[in-house]
């Protein structure tokens, strides 16, 4: 008999009661061992021709973002002509994953990029009253809905920390649940981001619960941070949860992916991610829709590297867009 199981049939039961019982019975996290094998595998050193794959393959996993409150149209505009074309004088330069903008920037991302050919460039949108999660379950659906409707493809939602931290988690496995249901099913359906906020859930232990709770819930990927609380995509945080979804797999059948961000602003910290996922999920995560990093500052430090891997020497900041 197989030993793959449905997340329905993995849970048993969707009743509070049942999913806080599944969670605090996961095995609890070594934390001198995550923090031992992260701080290990940060040493592993990257030659040259693996190097120009790994820029490219990071530059290809970025959603480029910008979730400020002073962001214009015109900003996501430049954001998105980036997106596509990374480097106006190289033309190889891969493009990004993703632009990752506020739900009522959306229709403008989704339209210029479609004006310039990019087409396969997804529009993600934070909601779920990003970054607090602090709104009533109405609410949390109405700006996933106004979202998805607006062209996002993808969704990045934010669980209520309150609630995880409580010990709610049936609530937090409802919300992330409904959202779901509102991303719809198929091939058209908008992918479903769940963020931990690893910052405010203070222990590994924590880490691990709330990713299987979201997985178990639905979660297309789990991501680690709004990247307004700090710390975020630490590579012990990032181990835990690729270790959650290595074991997920192995359970169930189903890949999710993972989502890196906060924090990760160099080709070096790049290179790092991907290391991890290597090592710990192997390289079938070693793809977009699989792993992502999110980032704003990150993609000019990767087209700087690129540009002295191919030139011999490194390049001014002016060789690199402004964001």
């Amino acid at each position: 008999m197989s030993a793959i199981l449905t997340r329905t049939a993995l849970l048993r039961s969707t009743d509070h009661d049942a999913i806080k019982q599944f969670v605090l019975a996961l095995p609890a996290v070594d934390q001198v061992g995550a923090e031992g094998r992260a701080a290990m595998l940060a040493t592993r050193s990257i030659k040259t021709s693996s190097k120009v794959y790994a820029i490219d393959k990071a530059i290809s996993m970025i959603d480029l973002t910008t979730l400020e409150g002073a962001d214009t149209q015109g900003k996501v505009r430049a954001l998105c002509a980036k997106a596509v074309r990374p480097d106006p004088t190289d033309s190889t330069a891969p493009s990004v994953a993703a632009v990752c903008v506020y739900n009522d920037l959306v229709g403008i991302a989704r339209e210029h990029l479609d004006s310039i050919g990019g087409q396969n460039v997804a529009v993600a949108a934070v909601t779920t009253a990003f970054p607090s999660g602090r709104a009533s379950m109405a609410v949390k659906l109405q700006d996933t809905r106004d979202a998805i409707s607006a062209g996002a493809s993808e969704i990045d939602m934010v669980i209520d920390r309150g609630a995880f931290l409580s010990g709610n988690y049936g609530k937090v496995f409802d919300e992330i649940s409904a959202i779901k249901e509102v991303c719809g099913d198929g091939e058209k359906r908008a992918h479903l981001k769940v963020i931990l906020e690893t910052g405010e859930l203070v222990t590994y232990d924590n880490v691990r619960r709330a990713s299987w709770l979201a997985m178990l819930a639905g979660a297309d990927f789990i991501k680690t941070s709004t990247g307004k609380i700090s710390p975020a995509a630490t590579p012990p945080v990032v181990l835990v949860m690729l270790e959650s979804v290595r074991d997920f797999y192995a359970k169930t059948g189903t890949r999710v992916g993972v989502k890196a961000a906060g924090g990760i602003r160099t080709a070096k910290d790049a290179i790092k991610q991907l290391v991890l996922v290597n090592e710990t999920t192997g390289s079938d995560w070693l793809d977009p829709t699989l792993f992502r990093i999110g980032a704003s500052a990150l993609l000019n430090d990767l087209l700087l590297q690129r540009q002295k891997l191919s030139t011999g020497h490194y390049s001014g900041p002016n060789y690199v867009t402004l964001d």
